[in-house]
Parts: structure tokens; sequence; C-alpha cells
């Protein structure tokens, strides 16, 4: 496929918005068989305490009203990497270097610290790197977090306040490689993507968790066979799911990043759906909806638009690109019920340039609505 980009204004939030709505009204996805209330935690509070002291250097978050900007709904995160959606139209974001978590509002309304997630290390491209809600978060209250320690990638749960707990441990760490992606999926399972930590052969080892797409249960127990959903990976960073795929982001050393399908107890498919060169890529978010995928691209600094055919593969010269150069390295990128996209910042991540308010959160919000994006 060409990957010869190019600016252009597009109607491609309005088809978002459109398909959403008709999609929520069908009786597909993940339904709850109970309550998921393990113990240890304990009952989630309302709203999680604010950290008594926060981590050196870490600024007071804001909202995107001082700067005029309609796109920003919140300024002065560092290095925002993990986004969710909550029920009431907000979302809680993680900051990769700092382990803080904040939730962001829709209205511009200054961001809220919620707590500090412990025992996050940043060495290499470690840190607070995913999260995902509950797929009972109604009754539960629980978040699912991807965190780097001083030993090893794992998952835990918590909720808001509360404490963390191991739900997947032992994931190998590395200077480089960590992967970070995770996931809910349709069916009510947690989905983690990890990197090779910097050793290609531990992603196609099938005894290493390293360099794989993992299925696990909210507990953490294996789904299936085992917990390697697909294997042969380099660094995932973002996962995404239609109703009939389920696609990985997999970031590169050197060479191209690709975004592809991800095989059911297979490799790493060959060739890739989309091959980013690295000079547009740097791919760490990815969002897809009716046949429409988002790509948040750092060293691209942009949003890459691709549209699939039926069949699922990239139609020809279908590829767009969004908010070019206009606000830096961008990663997460995740699509709300009314077909907004929101898109996190990392210009403070060591490699970009961080300008006036970053990092950022962005809310571009569809055509039609006001204010609209000056795509």
């Amino acid at each position: 496929m060409g990957r010869r980009t190019a600016v252009r204004a597009s109607p491609w939030l309005a088809v978002v918005l459109t398909g959403l709505l008709l999609s929520a009204c069908g009786d597909g996805g993940y339904e709850p068989s109970g309550p998921f209330r393990p113990l240890p935690e304990g009952a989630p509070p309302k709203v999680g305490p604010p950290p008594t002291s926060l981590p050196p250097g870490s600024a007071q978050p804001g909202s995107g009203e001082e700067g005029g900007d309609p796109n920003v709904v919140a300024t002065g995160l560092t290095v925002p990497t993990g986004l969710v959606l909550l029920p009431d139209g907000s979302a809680i974001v993680g900051e990769r270097e700092t382990g803080r978590l904040l939730q962001v509002f829709p209205d511009r309304s200054p961001a809220k610290e919620l707590m500090v997630v412990p025992g996050v290390d940043t060495a290499g491209d470690g840190g607070l790197l995913g999260l995902a809600l509950s797929p009972t978060f109604l009754e539960d209250g629980l978040l699912f977090a991807y965190i780097s320690t001083a030993t090893d990638n794992r998952v835990v749960r918590f909720p808001i306040g509360g404490t963390p707990n191991p739900v997947l441990t032992g994931i190998p760490r590395g200077e480089v490689g960590n992967g970070g992606a995770l996931m809910t999926g349709l069916d009510g399972n947690l989905y983690v993507g990890t990197g090779d930590a910097g050793n290609p052969a531990l992603a196609a080892d099938p005894a290493s968790l390293a360099g794989k797409v993992l299925r696990v249960d909210v507990f953490g127990r294996a789904v299936g066979d085992g917990p390697v959903f697909s294997r042969g990976h380099r660094d995932v960073t973002a996962l995404c799911q239609d109703e009939e795929r389920l696609y990985a982001t997999d970031e590169a050393q050197q060479g191209p990043d690709e975004f592809d399908v991800v095989p059911e107890g297979g490799d790493a498919a060959a060739p890739p759906l989309v091959a980013v060169p690295a000079e547009e890529g740097g791919l760490g978010g990815c969002a897809v909806a009716n046949g429409t995928v988002f790509l948040g691209a750092l060293d691209g600094e942009r949003v890459h638009v691709v549209t699939l055919d039926q069949e699922g593969r990239p139609l020809e010269d279908a590829t767009e690109e969004v908010l070019g150069g206009r606000y830096g390295r961008l990663r997460t990128v995740v699509l709300d019920a009314e077909g907004a996209l929101w898109v996190t910042t990392s210009n403070k991540d060591g490699v970009g340039t961080p300008g006036e308010g970053d990092d950022k959160v962005l809310r571009i919000r569809p055509p039609g609505g006001q204010p609209q994006s000056p795509l």
C-alpha cells in the first residue's frame, strides 16, 4: 500500500458519529454475568483522593480555557499516555513518567488529580503505559493499568484511590521494547500488548510473555489454551477492536512501524495492513470504528486516518492525516460515544519540544458541533 499522505479536510468524524450512534442501539458486546468485586481493594470511593505529595517536577493540571484553543481540554500534563473514557463522558488519563491519574472533562473544566499509581519505574521507555476499565466498571469501579516496575512489566488492578493488586506479572522488562498496550475486549477479557524488551528472540519464544498479545480474564487467568493470543511482535504500543477484528500498532526500533490485524494463535502477520515510514511513524495509539482507523504518530506528529474496505483491507489512496504538525508528538487516540476523537500529546517525553501548556489532552469535536475542529 502506498504511504503518501496528505492533509485535507475530511468528513470522517461525521461518518464515525453516525456509525457509533447506530451501533449503540445493538445487542452485541460483552454482557456481564455479575459484579466483579474482589475483596482486597474494598469498595471504591466516589472520588479518589488527590495525592498527598506529587512526584518531583509535576505540574498542576489545568483546562484548555486559557489558551483559547477549542480542541484543548486539558493542559499542564506530563507525558499523558493511557486514556479511558468514563460512562459520564469524562476521561481518566495516566501520566507515563509520574504515575498520576487525572480526570479530564470534555467541557474543558480543570483536570482533577485522582491518585498516583505506586511502584512505577520510568527507566528507558517504561512507566505507566496503558489503562483499561473493568468490563463491569459500573458495578465495581475498577481500573486496570499496565506499568513498568524495576524488575518487570505487569498489569495491576485497583479502584480510584485504592491499592493496586497484581493481575499479570513477569512480562520481561528492558530499556526499550516494553510495549504497554491494554484493552478490555468486547468479550470481557483483557488484551495486553507487550514488547520484545530489546531481544527479538523473546518474541518468537512461546514460553516468554515478551513480544506478544496476551489474553487473560479480569483475574489474570489464561483464556483458552494459554495467555498467548499472538506472538512475533516487536513492540505493541496500542490495541483497538471492531466487531470483527483485533488490531495492533507495532513500533520498530528500525524500519517502518506497522498496523495490522492480530492473528489468534499465530505469528504477527506479514506484510502488514499499513506500514508507516519511520519519519511519519512512532505509532502509539489506535482507534477504529465503521471501517475508519485512526493512528496516533509520535515522530510523525499527526493522526493517520485509514479507510478499510468490507474485507478489512486499506482502500487505495484512502489514507489521510489530521492535526499534522499542529500539536507536536501525538500518542493515544480514543473515540467517544459522540464520535469525537480524544488525543494526547507527548512533547515532554525527552524527544519532543515542549510548547506552552504542554502536555495536552485534545478532543476534536464532530462537524456540526460547537466549536468545530480546524482539520
